[in-house]
């Protein structure tokens, strides 16, 4: 299950993101979500393997997870620590139909926590989802919003 996206390209895309204006309105593209404030970016994901092997689930995870660190190591060299936001009570509030500020909106139904820091004017964040053992779907992502976005 060896993968090529680089810690390298992963820091390309989110300068990206850093370097993008938000939209007045949502826009959604295959790999981006955005919308008044935010961005949020899917840099890897989407693994299936529901039919696959526990062996080559658990290959994946770690592949995954060890890609997520090496990503928050790379953000800590250029911002220092995180802050790290469990993202559990925002489902909660969304499943209640209580709002929720975005991207924590869009983030929360996706990755169970984030790492976030302030920098350049902006709230940067990146999250790893893991399904579950019955729908292992694997994802890493990044958001970028405002400085306001998380109080």
């Amino acid at each position: 299950m060896t993968h090529t996206t680089t810690t390298a390209q992963h820091l390309t895309a989110i300068d990206l993101l850093l370097g993008r204006d938000f939209p007045d309105e949502p826009v959604r593209s295959a790999m981006v979500q955005s919308g008044p404030g935010f961005h949020v970016a899917q840099l890897r994901g989407d693994e299936q393997l529901w039919d696959a092997d526990p062996a080559d689930v658990e290959e994946t995870a770690q592949e995954y997870r060890a890609e997520l660190e090496g990503l928050i190591s790379a953000l800590c060299l250029r911002w220092g620590e995180p802050e790290v936001l469990d993202l559990v009570g925002h489902l909660e509030r969304v499943a209640m139909g209580m709002p929720v500020r975005p991207p924590l909106d869009v983030l929360c139904g996706q990755v169970p926590r984030v790492h976030a820091w302030r920098a350049e004017g902006r709230w940067i964040a990146v999250g790893l989802g893991e399904g579950g053992p019955e729908m292992p779907v694997f994802q890493l992502l990044a958001a970028v919003g405002r400085a306001d976005a998380v109080r």
